[in-house]
């Protein structure tokens, strides 16, 4: 179950990537702006702030497979809508029906790892899930820019829809729930949040939202850096895809470590601080692979532990609306960061600085941590 989850799991993640990894074609064919580029990739994240806890919600009404099976249709048709636009508005307008499934199917499918692995080794198999997003992400920025050029961005948007639909194949035939599930008749008791546990969403979501906005701004923003030093943009995207490559191993290993050594916090502020800097050096770096390199190995350990945080913290029955909230401060923070990372770029004129933002955000997370920790130990 913990395969079939990946698997799907990673057409949200070639999704999301797309626009990145064609953006250089993009923008000359659309006549965008940097900050409206931000805008197309940070839209995608913004249906989060609005649809994280009403999907919570639906998952534990209808049955979270079946939300999931529709969302992923969300996304098809949302990749087919961008695809074919000829200007900004349809572009945008594609890209947040696409985000309206995605939030949906992302929500629940950590739900769905939930359940499968109460009371066992949780941060790993939350790590193993987590992982499909940078293997995702770095497919697209691999393949998707050599597409793209080979052929033209539209192309190699429209090929997200395929992802989507044999995301969706595998929810219809492979997938069944977890035996320990709560069942949707007891949904009206997922509902009832205390404010301890809204507030371990926030907090937790927050530190979520600051970690992967840092990765994403990196992702989006690296190619147009190395572009800058005179790297071709195949040539850009296959470089900077190295940070998720190699998350393939740190994601997992963060997470085993994160059960074995029981030192989660450690982990998660050193993983985050050293990464932080690591991506604020990085424009200066001679040695722009080793450096993403280590910044993807390091950067790679402290996912599970995070994700870790808030399903420990709070009781199973209220652990789908919990999730919504969590995801609802995460989409918020990963929907402003990107335009904020790309008017960076327009107001400086640097493509560097893009990238020492998301060193600046990603050192953040410690502060979500920092308040997750104080709310849990004052209301034990």
């Amino acid at each position: 179950m913990l395969a079939v989850v990946f698997v799907t799991r990673m057409s949200m993640g070639v999704q999301f990537q797309s626009i990145a990894a064609v953006a250089p074609l993009l923008v000359a064919d659309l006549g965008l702006g940097y900050a409206q580029l931000g805008t197309l990739i940070g839209v995608y994240m913004l249906p989060g702030a609005v649809f994280a806890l009403p999907g919570g919600l639906l998952g534990a009404r209808f049955g979270e497979r079946r939300v999931v099976v529709v969302s992923l249709g969300l996304m098809a048709v949302g990749a087919v809508v961008t695809a074919t636009s000829d200007g900004f508005v349809q572009a945008a307008a594609g890209r947040l029906g696409a985000g309206i499934g995605a939030v949906l199917m992302n929500i629940l499918l950590a739900k769905m790892v939930a359940d499968w692995f109460i009371g066992r080794e949780m941060s790993t198999a939350m790590a193993v899930m987590l992982s499909s997003w940078p293997v995702a992400l770095a497919l697209a920025a691999a393949t998707l820019g050599i597409v793209g050029a080979a052929s033209s961005w539209r192309t190699a948007v429209q090929l997200t829809a395929v992802f989507a639909v044999i995301g969706l194949l595998f929810m219809l035939l492979l997938y069944r729930d977890a035996p320990r599930a709560v069942a949707p008749a007891a949904a009206g008791a997922t509902a009832r949040l205390s404010r301890r546990d809204l507030a371990l969403g926030v907090s937790s979501g927050f530190a979520w939202g600051c970690f992967n906005a840092s990765l994403v701004v990196v992702i989006a923003f690296g190619p147009g850096l190395l572009l800058a030093r005179g790297a071709s943009i195949g040539a850009a995207g296959a470089t900077v895809s190295a940070l998720l490559w190699i998350t393939l191993v740190s994601v997992p290993l963060g997470g085993v470590i994160a059960d074995r050594w029981k030192r989660p916090t450690l982990l998660i502020v050193a993983g985050t601080v050293i990464t932080g800097v690591i991506a604020m050096l990085f424009p200066l770096s001679p040695w722009p692979l080793a450096t993403l390199l280590a910044m993807g190995f390091i950067g790679g350990l402290p996912p599970g532990a995070i994700m870790a945080l808030l399903p420990r913290a709070v009781r199973a029955e209220t652990l789908a609306t919990a999730f919504g909230v969590y995801y609802t401060v995460f989409y918020l923070v990963m929907a402003l960061a990107q335009p904020a990372a790309g008017a960076v770029r327009d107001l400086t004129g640097s493509a560097a600085a893009p990238v020492v933002f998301a060193g600046a955000l990603m050192a953040t997370t410690v502060v979500g941590l920092g308040l997750f920790r104080l709310i849990e130990r004052r209301d034990e």
